[in-house]
């Protein structure tokens, strides 16, 4: 449980929980249950923090991977022929204050179902929901054929109960042609950050290695894995805004994070900066490095709309909202003036213009206040139109109602 200030420079304290190695002087979080073999972390563990949650002791949630033996499973576990003797298994857990945890329930959130190697965790509505990732014979194409590695979710209603019918997430672009693209496949579901409205997160675009290893060697050695982006408006469908595109890509040959990067639930607006951090898995087994990486960008900079022909006016319209009262829409924008400044309108449920309601921007900023000469009339169905006259710079990079641009 390591803990920082800044976000760049970490210490960890020591938490006095957990006996390891003959004394509690580590930062172990401890994690009680009625089955021994559900409170084991194997991986990819996910944590949401509720600050509202009207139970103290559930404040804190998280999901991780436990690896259990089949005989510990209550309720049992579908193996579809397949022979294992540990499966992976999707464990809930609750905190009051994020380091004493209890495990939920006595078996699996999958119990009765399928494996499922869980990697993030979120509510989105009125329902929790996991990712991860399966492959065939758990998983397959949309015509029933087989697939490597893809991303499935499935939901809560209250965190204890989870429905054993998954939906198919997402598939990177190669997985659905036809034929699919050789060793292009989805690792580990996303890592997801809650915007209110929308999810934005990474993916990890994992591609085999380009011969098969040598007898002996690492079964992945070879295997390359960058970062993708993805955004949802359901919680349950992704989709990447660039196809294939590296938002973090993997470094140089010869430095630290070269071969294969892990994506999380770890990102945080700080200042002007938008952070996220992520890790390294060395596929040939050889475990060179277990660093953990950071990457910045403009706050809430992971991409922007701009004109695309300096001789030509342009112009974008947003998706219908609603405001509260009072309620002041900011923009996230660069590269306007006095000289160049945008056209803002307030559009009806037609989307067309409501008079006394258009406005300019002249000033770049993290947070630019939209000004009206009167006040928008809150509850109903709305929507922006921002022009960009010729040879406008400006880059929009968010719309914010009220405080979201907080998160």
């Amino acid at each position: 449980m390591p803990k920082a200030r800044d976000g760049v420079k970490w210490t960890k304290p020591e938490l006095g929980l957990v006996e390891f190695n003959g004394d509690k002087k580590n930062n172990i979080c401890l994690i009680e249950g009625a089955v021994p073999s559900m409170t084991l972390v194997n991986d990819f563990l996910s944590v949401l923090y509720e600050p509202n949650d009207p139970d103290p002791s559930r404040r804190y949630k998280a999901a991780y991977i436990a690896h259990m033996p089949y005989d510990d499973i209550k309720g049992g576990m579908s193996n579809i022929g397949v022979k294992e003797r540990r499966v992976g298994t999707t464990i809930c857990a609750t905190s009051a204050d994020g380091l004493s945890w209890k495990v939920v329930g006595d078996r699996p959130a999958n119990a009765g179902g399928e494996r499922f190697e869980v990697s993030s965790l979120y509510r989105f509505g009125d329902f929790y929901y996991s990712t991860g990732q399966l492959l065939s014979p758990w998983a397959w194409r949309p015509d029933g054929s087989k697939t490597g590695r893809t991303t499935l979710a499935f939901r809560s209603p209250d965190f204890t109960t989870w429905s054993q019918a998954t939906a198919l997430a997402y598939s990177r672009p190669g997985q659905l042609t036809n034929p699919p693209v050789v060793g292009q496949q989805e690792h580990m579901g996303m890592g997801l950050w809650n915007r209110g409205n929308v999810l934005v997160g990474l993916h990890g675009m994992w591609q085999d290695a380009a011969t098969k290893p040598a007898k002996g060697e690492s079964w992945n050695k070879g295997v390359h894995i960058d970062l993708g982006l993805v955004i949802s408006n359901d919680g349950v469908h992704f989709r990447e805004p660039v196809p294939n595109f590296k938002i973090i890509a993997r470094g140089e040959p010869g430095a630290w994070d070269d071969v294969a990067l892990l994506q999380g639930h770890a990102f945080v607006n700080h200042g002007d900066r938008t952070m996220m951090w992520y890790s390294h898995w060395d596929t040939g087994g050889n475990l060179k490095t277990m660093e953990i990486g950071l990457a910045t960008l403009r706050r809430d900079g992971f991409g922007y709309l701009s004109a695309q022909e300096e001789d030509n006016d342009s112009e974008f319209i947003t998706d219908f909202f609603e405001l509260d009262e009072n309620e002041t829409i900011h923009l996230n924008v660069s590269g306007v003036s006095p000289d160049v400044p945008l056209t803002v309108e307030l559009l009806d449920r037609r989307a067309q213009p409501i008079p006394g309601y258009t406005t300019t921007i002249s000033t770049s900023g993290l947070r630019v206040p939209i000004e009206w000469s009167k006040p928008a009339t809150a509850g109903r169905k709305r929507a922006l139109r921002v022009r960009y006259p010729v040879g406008s710079q400006a880059h929009v990079y968010a719309i914010y109602l009220g405080g979201q641009e907080t998160k």
